[in-house]
């Protein structure tokens, strides 16, 4: 059990001092660091919709994130998927997250206003309803309890996104 949190420890560390970028939002006007300038569109086409739960005015869906299932939350106000550590020490205890995955280290603001770091990882493979996208840029931050959101660089690759809260799905095309 000591294995897996000391792998995800390493793996943090190699993308903290190795050659990957990092962005610092004091000397920079880029927000990310760039994973790639071509954004491939999603593998399948047409509409589908993707049923939601809500709580308490958040809405959760179900996502295939590199196989396995998670629920997180709907939020267009996130610029980047985002995973907590404990995701990201079970994607790598199941083989689905590697080295390879770790493309380096960048600087948020959350929307209480404070600044955090995170680990960029890439996702291969995201899935919504019948929706695949692959190489999504992620971040993994350092809080056990963080919340799971599936942002902006899953949801914009996407033609429209749309809510239907009568019917609690959310459609996509």
């Amino acid at each position: 059990m000591k294995k897996i949190p000391t792998l995800l420890s390493i793996a943090l560390l190699l993308a903290a001092c190795g050659p990957k970028s990092t962005i610092h939002p004091a000397n920079s006007n880029q927000r990310h660091p760039v994973v790639s300038t071509h954004k491939p569109m999603p593998t399948t086409t047409g509409k589908c919709s993707v049923p939601m739960r809500r709580d308490g005015g958040v809405c959760y869906v179900i996502v295939k994130i590199n196989g396995v299932d998670m629920e997180v939350i709907f939020d267009t106000g996130a610029s980047d998927v985002v995973i907590s550590s404990v995701e990201a020490m079970f994607l790598i205890k199941q083989g689905k997250l590697t080295e390879d995955d770790i493309l380096g280290t960048s600087y948020y603001q959350v929307a209480n206003g404070s600044i955090s770091s995170g680990t960029v990882i890439r996702l291969r493979s995201v899935q919504i309803g019948s929706k695949s996208l692959s190489d999504v840029r992620a971040t993994v931050v350092d809080n056990m309890e963080a919340p799971l959101l599936l942002g902006q660089s899953a949801l914009d690759r996407f033609a429209s996104v749309s809510i239907d809260y009568k019917n609690n799905v959310i459609n996509i095309e």
